[in-house]
């Protein structure tokens, strides 16, 4: 059998889990994920684990935070003004938006904390600061 190594094109399917068993991410009910191995398209620590495994294997991948979207950065915090928010604008905690930087980028950012006077927005990456466990089945590998 071939087995996968850096270069190649493979389709996993995967379940993602945090520390308390949660699932925060699936490929169940739909097409297998695709990517090149060592191409920097997936989280490093699962990218790592794939090398060497071949079609049909199955692997429980434990990924430390710093090796998947890395730890939660304080200074990605910002609070901003209330009423610069449009009132049509749902501010829920928790709640996903998207903030335009002055140069025109887009960044998604979650309402972290919500005052009568400002609105806490976090630019982390939802899943930073966690470990992650991957349930990881190889089902094809196209050779380099």
């Amino acid at each position: 059998m071939t087995q996968a190594k850096e270069g190649d094109t493979v389709q996993i399917h995967y379940t993602g889990t945090l520390q308390d068993g949660a699932t925060f991410d699936s490929s169940a009910g739909r097409d297998p994920l695709e990517f090149v191995v060592g191409s920097g398209q997936i989280i490093p620590g699962l990218d790592a684990a794939i090398p060497g495994m071949e079609v049909g294997d199955k692997k429980t991948v434990h990924v430390p935070c710093a090796e998947a979207y890395g730890d939660h950065n304080p200074d990605a915090q910002q609070a901003v003004p209330r009423d610069n928010i449009p009132a049509d604008i749902p501010l829920d905690p928790g709640t996903q938006l998207q903030m335009q930087t002055p140069q025109g980028q887009v960044v998604p950012v979650t309402v972290a904390a919500v005052t009568e006077t400002e609105v806490t927005l976090d630019a982390n990456h939802p899943l930073a600061g966690k470990d992650l466990t991957f349930a990881v089945e190889v089902v094809a590998i196209k050779a380099a």
